[in-house]
Parts: C-alpha cells; structure tokens; sequence
C-alpha cells in the first residue's frame, strides 16, 4: 500500500521480483534491461552467484554484532580496500551519506588541530554528497536544499573543474581546512573535469595543508575503468569515501584515510551501530574478490568504450544530440532540452534509464555487461532518443 509510505519518490509504475545479471523481471514477469542498477550499486549485475554465496553463508553463521567487539569480516575488508587503494585506515557505515559525513567531520578536527576556530571546506557547484544535513548542505544543489534551511555552515563553494577560482579562495580565506569533490559528477550531468584537475588541485591541497578528500562513492569500485577514478591522475587523495557498488546492493559504506588524515578519529569521536557489520563486510568482499580475480574494472574500460564509441556513432550527428561523454561505465548523453519523460518511455520498451540535470541521459549497466548486452543497449537508447527528438 503505497499509502502507507513517505512520499520521497515518484515512482515509476513497475514493481521488480527477480532480477538475474543486467535483467530485472517485474510482477507480470515482463523484462528489463537494466542500464541503472540501483544507482551504480548493483555493479556486478543482479543475483550475482559470489555475492549471493556470501551473504546466504555468512546470514547462517551471524548477522550483527556491533562495533563493541571485533569483526573479523570488517577488518579483513580494511585491509583489501587500503592495499587496493593506498590508504592506510578504513571506517565503516552504512550509506555514502554517512561516509561523506565521516570525511566532514575528519576535516573539521583536522581544521581544529591546525588551529582554526571555524573551519570552512569547498566543495563544488553541481555536486551531490548525500542528503543528511551537512552532505545537503555540501551538495551543489539548491533543489536538493530547498525547505531545509537553516544549512549546515562551514563550506565555501567553487564551479567544478575550475582551478583558478580554487587559487582565488586560497588567496582569500585562511578559514579552509579541506576540499570535497567528486572526480566526475554523476548527479551533476556526468560532469568530466579537465584531464590534470585533480593532479592540480592535489598540489594546491599540498600547498596550504589542505585535506584533499574525494567522493568516489559513485565513480569508485571499477566504476570508470580504474578501481578508483583517481587512478587514472597518478595521486592519492586524503580521504576517499565509498559506497553504492562496494556491497552490490547490500548497505555499507567507507571513509578511508591517510597520514595524519587516518589518526583523527579516536575512541568515542565517531562511531555507527550497524557499520561495518559481519553480513555487510562478508558481501562486500565477495564484490571485492570478483572485482580483483575477474578484472572487473579493466572489462568496465572496455566495455565503456564500447558503448561510448557505439553511441557516437549511433547519434553524434542527431540534431538534439548537445553531448556524449562518459568514463569507463558512466555514460552520459546530453540533449538540447529537458527530457525527463524519456524514463516513462524506456519503461514502455523494457529499458531502465535515468535523467539527471534534466537533460542527461545517465547510464550505469553493470560493469560485466557482455557485447551483446551493450550492441542492444545502444541500439535501444539510440532509437529512443531519435524517436523522442522526432515528436
């Protein structure tokens, strides 16, 4: 009863009841592509046998604990991500939300250690960190804002990709203890900075002993084509948060740290009652041991080539067509004007899409999709963008 629930959605009218690999299978038992995937989580595909192996096995032997007594999953989990991504400590939530708000919270004890008394972080115009109120509040967004106030203070805001109105702020404010952005805006229109913007904005954290934090719960775990997306730049950031794809649909989330970053947090200053847990952690290796045996990221490379060539190809020359671009198997193919009704369409022909920034057409297949998935995949969308730029 639909009458029963907060009206925070509007929903689409398809209820799902399986779901195997890309496909999703509702109430009458029609199929979908599925070119969402949960918003970036379910990376592996539905039903995926590894994840399914561990959370069955694992619910069988113990479910929940909590973080008053060790976690052997959870600290086997640590250890992976920080050899994987060069970190040195791992803290484990439940949301990207809450891993945002983790790396906040890093960032003001950080400000504080280096004595001052307010400290302010960027963040960017057209980012999206979480909804709770200081992941709003940090949010590019004034539609996700809107109704909330008061917001939470503490951030000074910059246009994405921008390095010389970062160099104008450093110049301007010695209230600045970290910067929070994201290495491609996936809400934001599958936004790309230019190719060095994060190896520069690295040398300027370095410069003013700034913490260099980035939001890699949507470009992270293979993703782009790379583990991490701040692979291809060469650096390692501060602090990196995770989430959606780490458990495949399974709940957790990561702020991992390094450097003085890693040793702020100490007993009683953070903490998460269902973080971290024995089933979350058990899921989230078994994504993190298909990822490394199959090389799920280096597939995410190729495959979004594929797909990001295909659709050049299919509707470069469209009349309508403003824009394709992507990064590994984050896809966006913008048009001159606002095509939010394209969901309900693709619905109607067996294909999940999003629309973000009104105008983008965001895809995120799971990142093993095979070759003949992608063809069918671009064929689908194609058609349906020139049918929508037709009427």
């Amino acid at each position: 009863m639909a009458e029963a629930l907060m009206v925070t959605y509007k929903r689409l009218p398809v209820e799902f009841v399986r779901g195997d690999g890309p496909w999703l299978w509702d109430s009458n038992d029609k199929r979908f592509l599925d070119a969402v995937s949960g918003i970036a989580v379910c990376s592996l595909g539905h039903t995926h046998a590894a994840v399914q192996r561990a959370i069955c096995e694992q619910a069988s032997r113990l479910i929940h604990t909590s973080n008053l007594y060790g976690i052997p999953n959870q600290q086997k989990l640590g250890e992976r991500l920080t050899a994987l991504s060069g970190m040195d400590r791992a803290f484990f939530c439940n949301s990207g939300a809450e891993a945002n708000e983790a790396a906040i919270k890093l960032a003001r004890l950080h400000g504080h250690r280096k004595g001052i008394d307010v400290p302010a972080i960027i963040v960017m115009e057209g980012s999206f960190h979480g909804r709770t109120l200081a992941t709003l509040s940090a949010t590019g967004s004034r539609k996700v804002q809107a109704g909330f106030e008061p917001l939470v203070q503490g951030f000074v805001r910059a246009p994405f990709g921008d390095l010389d109105s970062l160099t104008a702020i450093a110049a301007t404010r010695h209230d600045v203890c970290a910067l929070l952005v994201e290495p491609v805006q996936g809400e934001g229109g599958v936004q790309i900075p230019p190719a060095d913007y994060l190896n520069r904005v690295r040398e300027l954290c370095d410069r003013h002993g700034w913490l260099m934090m980035l939001d890699e719960i949507q470009t992270g775990m293979g993703r782009t084509g790379r583990f991490f997306a701040h692979q291809y730049n060469g650096i390692l950031p501060d602090v990196m948060t995770l989430a959606k794809a780490l458990g495949n649909g399974v709940p957790i989330g990561a702020c991992l740290a390094r450097g003085e970053a890693a040793g702020l947090f100490t007993p009683g200053s953070h903490g998460t009652t269902f973080g971290g847990n024995p089933l979350a952690c058990a899921a989230a290796l078994a994504v993190v041991d298909t990822m490394e045996s199959e090389d799920i990221p280096a597939q995410a490379a190729a495959q979004g080539k594929r797909l990001l060539e295909g659709f050049k190809t299919a509707l470069g020359a469209v009349t309508g067509v403003a824009d394709i671009r992507g990064l590994g198997m984050l896809i966006g193919i913008e048009l001159d004007r606002a095509c939010g009704e394209l969901v309900g369409m693709a619905l109607e022909q067996g294909l999940l899409i999003n629309v973000t920034a009104d105008r983008v057409i965001r895809l995120l297949p799971p990142l093993n999709l095979d070759d003949g998935t992608a063809d069918q995949l671009v064929a689908a969308v194609s058609s349906l963008v020139r049918d929508f730029l037709k009427a």
